[in-house]
């Protein structure tokens, strides 16, 4: 080998071994700043998944990473604790999907946090929880408040966050839990684990590495303007929703399994004399498309008729927020993503508080 070729050999072996230090060093980092959600994030027999009670550490949603607790019931909180049976004061049970959860925030930025911290703030004392969670839809509102129910858990109000992809989960999936024998025949075994992270290998384990991939897209293809984010769960809404997407059951068929496991909900809350809540509002595809009036408004307004306290829709407080300015996606939502920033979450638990912190005496 001639000296030309051993220093270009040697040369090719040190940069080899920076790059398994840097892919090692990157590994470590990661590890070390980033939760691992298979942690927390469990399978529930009974209503398919939830948080791992009395959990201390830390979760993230992209690169945000925050503090989590969760209390005994496996809710997410602001402090890891013992949640009694029957509560001395009011209690009030909130209940949705990763809107409700506050995926992405810290408890006391989210608004069920806010809640929290208002409720215990005034001399007669309301204690909010949140059950909400990641990925569950109208099967799982119902399976899990049966089950807090069974368990000896006293609520004095229901109120349920219910989300535009809800109709998407109840089309394609949780069909072990379900007591109608129609939908428990779609049931697959291997669906009985919390629903799958859809991170890549890449940016759950190599943080640095994802960071500098995502820069070099941005400068190779600029982003794009961020509507709509994640169509296809609220297409359902519009006319030609994509059918493969919605299987097995379809639209109309996940719209009539969310009415009929939300009317088992509602009948159980009945006799136990707990008031039922349900609460609408948009995603930043509605605030931008001007859908101010949509089937989710019309199906559960209709349904509240019959079987709710009260409907709350803040697609009118959130299309006003839209209107104030120019920038309300990046005021209102997470950059990149279709959930709510502080902010956005400070207008719902501004438009709750009215109805249940300055009513509370009313119900």
């Amino acid at each position: 080998m001639t000296d030309f070729k051993r220093r270009i050999a040697i040369g090719l072996i040190l940069l080899l071994y920076c790059f398994v230090l840097y892919l090692a060093f990157d590994f470590a980092f990661t590890a070390l700043t980033m939760g691992d959600p298979r942690r927390y994030r469990v399978f529930d027999y009974r209503y398919h998944h939830s948080l791992i009670a009395n959990f201390d550490g830390y979760d993230y949603w992209g690169n945000n990473r925050y503090r989590l607790f969760t209390n005994s019931l496996g809710f997410k909180d602001a402090a890891v604790r013992e949640i009694a049976k029957v509560s001395p004061n009011r209690r009030i049970l909130l209940i949705g999907d990763s809107f409700t959860e506050g995926i992405g925030l810290p408890f006391e930025q989210t608004f069920a946090g806010k809640l929290y911290s208002a409720g215990q703030n005034r001399k007669e004392k309301i204690e909010f929880l949140n059950a909400g969670v990641a990925s569950y839809s109208p099967s799982i509102y119902y399976k899990k408040i049966q089950a807090l129910l069974s368990d000896g858990f006293h609520f004095d109000e229901v109120v349920v966050f219910s989300d535009l992809s809800d109709v998407t989960d109840e089309a394609s999936s949780y069909f072990c839990i379900d007591d109608d024998a129609k939908y428990r025949a779609f049931c697959d075994p291997t669906d009985a684990k919390p629903p799958a992270s859809k991170k890549s290998f890449v940016s759950s384990h190599l943080k640095v590495t994802d960071a500098i991939g995502d820069w070099i897209e941005k400068k190779v293809d600029p982003p794009k303007p961020p509507f709509p984010l994640d169509p296809f769960r609220t297409e359902w809404l519009y006319p030609n929703p994509s059918v493969a997407r919605y299987q097995p059951l379809g639209v109309e068929g996940g719209v009539a399994r969310s009415v009929q496991n939300m009317a088992a909900l509602a009948e159980l809350l009945k006799q136990k004399k707990i008031p039922l809540t349900i609460v609408v509002y948009p995603w930043p595809a509605q605030l931008a498309r001007d859908d101010r009036d949509n089937r989710q408004i019309q199906i559960w307004s209709k349904f509240c008729q019959d079987h709710c306290k009260e409907f709350a829709n803040l697609f009118p407080i959130f299309f006003a927020e839209r209107d104030k300015a120019p920038n309300w996606y990046d005021r209102l939502f997470v950059p990149g993503d279709f959930h709510y920033s502080e902010t956005g979450n400070e207008i719902i638990f501004r438009a709750m508080q009215d109805r249940l912190l300055r009513n509370a005496k009313t119900n």
